[in-house]
């Protein structure tokens, strides 16, 4: 055994970099690394991670207790639409579901005079129907002809499609049907994996249902070989460090981040591959809500970016808001998720010319590998990385020197694009950064001026190892308060891995009229969610007095084709309960809308959806305080040329040397291990007791 010292490990993995984050369970000590990111095979990022992290704290891996994990996994492959070999099996008559979709389109077609219907994630030449039907109630009206489901299985099995998602018409209300076919299907053709919808998501609306467990089905096989091949080797890494006279080795608790904001086991993930859509946004959201609330901004919005994505969310009184009317890509994804919006604008983004000779960013990324031309890995092509080293706002290395840049690659790739645009070389790098800018403006703009919400109301939290370098340009674009940047903003997705609880999410369809609301059916509903939540909890291994559970319903008025969510409160579902939830509705209705309908009878209210979270709590690190300064002018390692619209000879400041009270101001660049800050000039950035930089336009520094 290598010491007394007892560790928790969070881990986070970007497309470009591994982040790590150890806390000492005894003192709260925390220790933060990062390590490059091994696309071929996460799973060796993930070990080196621990690795470096325990040779840091002089420690062997039997100090560790256990391991959070988020991973990008499923979002990567989503994001850039990389789904293949995936078929669809739907009720008889419903074979274009996918294809009639919601006959939306996105922003009214935005600045463009067409708009061309994006590929659906199943062609209809590998959508497969079957004869049989279930009424609304879940009574059947004809029985599951199986001669159909072996049909589809042969055909399946004939065009090398792995991977099946079944959804029957109104299986949310019966899974027989769904679960009979299931049993055919195995037997026809047990080598590929299967997901129901009426496992995936017990939820009326046939096509987003149809699409969540499609994207189930999707991400199934790269989930369950990413987390049993980390399982496996994570415990050989553990066993190793044990003593070898122990007869039994232990299994380290291993979890994983899930998109609504808990963790889950790894056997249980691979049971629900689709919670992990958002495992890395939702830590970082968690991770940003926390520091930000111990700083004194309770509401913020969140700015995440890494390697090949940007991911923002707003935090209200704390918490991150969560929907169930999330996308991820161009996929909708019903499940309960922190309220991420994901855009292909991370560092390894590749810039490039559209047909009509504009210049765009995204969403397609270069990566860790070959990662971007500064890289020297093998990159071709420009990327947001290549523009900032160009223009002096990184260093030319990353991790204190671990990776080198080089910028005359860089330099080489954007003059490429600079003379087809007939740009000056700083021009066309300015301009790269100028449009992903403008990108991750508007994903913020999504989760606050659609929501509602005015975003010059708000402070920023951003972080990732990208998520910093554009934060002066927000503030301009949207009006923003200022912005808050973590001690180790690269990682706050990490640190936000410790923050979280063990969460399962559980949810019924049942539309009734409040004023015909069978209180006895909702209390069964209830019971029966809260039952498996329990029985969730208690494969997690948390005894009966430790597990919590939170009841909450959708409702809206009649008519409306949203729903609102609120808490139902604990207790026997009796009159006083039932009109506490509908209050609850029109309050928080007048919230989100600003009108209610509150004592109009020809508007009634409806409950739609009932939902239970079961949740077990695990314990979290404390934020510490940091030294007093003694003035930013002793952390200044140099200069460096910078271009902020012209060149400047711009002081570059080590964070590590700054304390409490300590201002910069820009220009300047304000350089750490896992992430830097550009300064542009007109800003002010001053240090609080716990570490952040508070960043400000001048003349609003209060």
């Amino acid at each position: 055994m290598s010491a007394t010292r007892r560790i928790r490990i969070g881990i986070d993995t970007g497309g470009t970099f591994t982040d790590v984050v150890a806390v000492d369970e005894e003192t709260g000590e925390l220790v933060t690394t990062k390590t490059p990111s091994t696309p071929a095979n996460p799973a060796d990022g993930f070990l080196n991670g621990i690795d470096k992290v325990l040779g840091l704290l002089g420690l062997e891996g039997d100090a560790v207790t256990a391991v959070s994990h988020g991973t990008t996994v499923a979002t990567n492959k989503l994001l850039e639409e990389k789904v293949e070999n995936l078929g669809f099996i739907t009720t008889e008559g419903y074979g274009h579901l996918l294809e009639i979709a919601r006959q939306s389109v996105p922003d009214g077609y935005g600045n463009s005079y067409f708009w061309v219907k994006p590929d659906r994630i199943v062609p209809v030449d590998l959508v497969r129907t079957v004869g049989g039907r279930l009424a609304v109630d879940g009574s059947e009206v004809r029985p599951l002809v199986e001669a159909d489901v072996v049909a589809a299985a042969r055909y399946f099995r004939a065009r090398g499609v792995t991977t099946i998602g079944v959804s029957f018409l109104n299986s949310y209300a019966n899974p027989e049907h769904e679960e009979a076919a299931l049993a055919i299907l195995q037997r026809e053709y047990p080598e590929a994996d299967y997901s129901l919808s009426s496992q995936v998501l017990r939820e009326y609306r046939e096509y987003e249902r149809s699409v969540t467990t499609l994207v189930d089905a999707a991400v199934k096989p790269n989930i369950r070989a990413y987390v049993n091949n980390i399982t496996e080797r994570l415990n050989s890494f553990i066993a190793g460090a044990e003593s070898s006279d122990e007869t039994e080795h232990r299994e380290v608790p291993f979890y994983v981040m899930k998109s609504n904001g808990g963790v889950l086991s790894a056997e249980e993930v691979v049971r629900q591959p689709i919670t992990t859509v958002l495992s890395g946004p939702a830590a970082g959201a968690l991770g940003a809500a926390v520091i930000a609330q111990r700083a004194g901004f309770d509401s913020v919005l969140t700015c995440d970016g890494g390697g090949t994505s940007t991911d923002v969310t707003v935090v209200i009184d704390g918490h991150p808001a969560l929907t169930t009317e999330g996308t991820v890509g161009p996929y909708p994804s019903k499940i309960p998720m922190i309220d991420v919006v994901t855009v292909g604008a991370g560092g390894g983004s590749i810039a490039w010319i559209s047909p009509e000779g504009m210049l765009k960013v995204g969403p397609q990324s270069a990566g860790a590998d070959p990662g971007p031309l500064c890289y020297r890995k093998g990159g071709q092509e420009p990327t947001i990385t290549d523009a900032h080293v160009l223009l002096g706002r990184i260093p030319p290395h990353l991790l204190g020197g671990e990776i080198p840049l080089d910028v005359d690659a860089a330099r080489a790739g954007i003059e490429d694009i600079a003379g087809k645009l007939g740009l000056g070389v700083e021009e066309a790098a300015d301009g790269i950064l100028e449009i992903s800018a403008w990108n991750q403006a508007n994903a913020l703009r999504q989760v606050t001026v659609k929501r509602g919400l005015d975003a010059r109301d708000f402070r920023m939290v951003t972080f990732g190892g990208s998520g910093s370098l554009l934060a002066c340009r927000l503030v301009d674009i949207l009006g923003l308060q200022g912005v808050i940047v973590p001690l180790n903003p690269g990682n706050t997705s990490a640190y936000g891995l410790l923050t979280v609880d063990v969460r399962n999410d559980y949810v019924r369809t049942a539309i009734t009229k409040h004023d015909d609301l069978d209180r006895e059916r909702v209390s069964g509903l209830l019971d029966e969610l809260a039952r498996d939540a329990d029985e969730a909890l208690a494969r997690e291994g948390f005894e009966p007095a430790e597990r919590q559970f939170q009841r909450t319903a959708d409702l809206r008025y009649v008519g409306q084709a949203f729903e609102v969510r609120v808490p139902v409160p604990d207790g026997p579902v009796d009159d006083s309960l039932v009109e506490a939830v509908a209050d609850a509705f029109h309050a928080e209705h007048r919230k989100l809308y600003g009108y209610d309908f509150r004592g109009d009878a020809t508007q009634p209210v409806e409950w739609v959806n009932l939902r239970v979270s079961g949740i077990g709590p695990i314990r979290k690190p404390e934020l510490r305080e940091i030294a007093d300064g003694t003035g930013s002018e002793g952390a200044v390692t140099g200069t460096r040329r910078v271009y902020f619209d012209q060149w400047y000879d711009a002081p570059v400041v080590a964070r590590a040397s700054l304390g409490a009270g300590d201002v910069v101001t820009g220009p300047a660049i304000v350089e750490e291990f896992s992430s830097t800050v550009p300064l542009h000039p007109g800003f002010v950035a001053e240090v609080d007791r716990f570490g952040n930089l508070l960043i400000t336009r001048k003349e609003n520094l209060s």
